[in-house]
């Protein structure tokens, strides 16, 4: 059983799952993982018939997916993976039912940063698609981070990581004029950095 779970769903980020689970994107068709890397949460949907796409600014990961995509989903276009940055998605507006943003947005440079690469996220998005965002946060550590500048702050583990709060993802919640699909989820990891899930659905 554990070697079928694996190969069904990888090594997927377990909210992601979560949100598989709960049928939340039952009636999503074209994926878009904006930082794929190797393709981690990818498996379960080019197993399942998905039209999956993937960018990465690091060469290496793109063609680890390229490979990935390959073996499970030989009908899948490998010119679906692009070496591009988050902020600068090659796609048209509104292509995607699902942008998957897993452990990505935390590495933006500075406010503006996390902003160009969040609106380059939605402007692909269909009316009625989703974004799932797992990020670094702040939300439980705020004593224990350290500001290095532009948002950017020193987590106890030793990292240093744009953080965001639940103000900041509400705010952008209506800048977006999203729906919040459900309370915002943080997980604390022994006080050594928090992450934080957010789901939306673009209006």
């Amino acid at each position: 059983m554990k070697d079928n779970l694996q190969q069904l769903f990888g090594n997927i980020d377990i909210y992601l799952f979560d949100q598989l689970l709960k049928g939340t994107y039952d009636n999503c068709y074209t994926i878009l993982d904006a930082g794929c890397g190797g393709g981690r949460n990818l498996v379960y949907f080019l197993r399942n018939g998905y039209s999956v796409y993937g960018v990465d600014p690091n060469p290496e990961a793109v063609e680890a997916v390229k490979k990935l995509s390959q073996n499970l989903a030989p009908a899948n276009p490998l010119s679906n993976f692009v070496v591009a940055p988050a902020e600068a998605l090659p796609f048209a507006d509104e292509s995607f039912d699902l942008v998957i943003s897993s452990a990505v947005l935390h590495f933006a440079h500075s406010e503006e940063h996390f902003e160009s690469m969040l609106h380059s996220m939605w402007r692909v998005l269909k009316p009625g698609g989703y974004l799932f965002a797992r990020l670094a946060s702040d939300i439980g550590l705020e004593n224990l981070v350290l500001p290095t500048g532009l948002g950017r702050y020193l987590l106890p583990d030793g990292s240093e990581r744009f953080l965001v709060n639940e103000k900041m993802l509400l705010n952008y919640t209506v800048a977006l004029n999203a729906r919040l699909m459900e309370p915002i989820k943080t997980t604390n990891v022994q006080n050594m950095r928090c992450m934080t899930t957010w789901c939306l659905q673009k209006v």
